[in-house]
């Protein structure tokens, strides 16, 4: 991860970006649109590490480089028949961009999983039956804007299982932000494969001090696919400080099976 060396900006506002990129298989379009976006801090979710389906690039360097930012890459799954060889295995995960001085990734693997995607003895390792090993994460990475300890948790949670499940994964979210005594800034965004602007999702959210930050909860964030897949609202952006924030869907961003989504809060003090 390379360090850059200068002060990316002096303004009034924080700008956050979170964006299921699927996979990275329309890279011009998620490049395109990062470019002109100017966030401080960039929330990617589905990443590809040198996978088949994906020319076997490195997604998160490639877009750290163009753009001239800091990234820190987090492993969810390793995805089975679509490595180059057993030597070079495929991986796809979480990334995390910023202008700004990054440091301290880790991942939280979620102690409650799907069993969905595990190997079975019966389905092939062949890229369209989408096995995998590994589990659904949390990246959570710091960063220095304007002086100040940024903490912010990159989700995905589960897709192939109930919202009690995902409600789980993301009361463990919850529980390690209670590790920092020092009380940082947080932000928490994702793709949460749920509805997280009422029940009990935001419930406990709301319980632990966070917002949505977006401030639009009748915003599908996906768009219509067809018959079969209908307009959703499961990317988010929370934050721990009820500054006034404004949002956006970009819903007319082409690039992913998702939208971007897009959150400015003030410079705090």
């Amino acid at each position: 991860m390379k360090e850059l060396a200068t002060r990316p900006w002096s303004r009034d506002f924080i700008r956050m970006v979170s964006w299921n990129i699927e996979r990275g298989l329309q890279l011009p379009g998620i490049l395109g649109f990062l470019r002109t976006i100017e966030a401080d801090v960039i929330l990617l979710q589905e990443v590809d590490l040198n996978a088949r389906r994906t020319h076997f690039r490195d997604t998160a360097s490639e877009l750290a480089r163009a753009l001239n930012m800091n990234f820190i890459f987090g492993k969810e799954f390793q995805e089975l028949g679509e490595g180059y060889s057993s030597a070079a295995p495929a991986f796809q995960g979480q990334a995390t961009l910023s202008p700004w001085p990054l440091s301290k990734g880790r991942v939280i693997q979620f102690r409650d999983q799907s069993n969905f995607w595990k190997p079975r003895w019966f389905v092939p390792e062949l890229p369209v039956f989408q096995r995998r090993t590994g589990g659904r994460v949390a990246l959570v990475v710091e960063a220095n804007v304007y002086g100040r300890k940024l903490v912010s948790y990159n989700l995905h949670l589960e897709s192939k299982s109930e919202d009690t499940l995902r409600i789980r994964q993301l009361a463990e979210v919850l529980e390690d932000c209670r590790r920092y005594t020092d009380r940082p800034p947080f932000v928490i965004g994702g793709d949460f494969n749920l509805v997280a602007g009422g029940g009990d999702a935001a419930n406990i959210l709301r319980e632990a001090g966070f917002h949505d930050a977006v401030r639009l909860p009748g915003r599908p964030t996906t768009p219509v696919h067809g018959l079969a897949h209908r307009a959703r609202m499961i990317d988010w952006i929370f934050v721990s400080e009820d500054l006034n924030s404004q949002g956006r869907v970009h819903d007319d961003v082409d690039g992913s099976d998702h939208y971007p989504i897009s959150a400015t809060i003030p410079v705090w003090p």
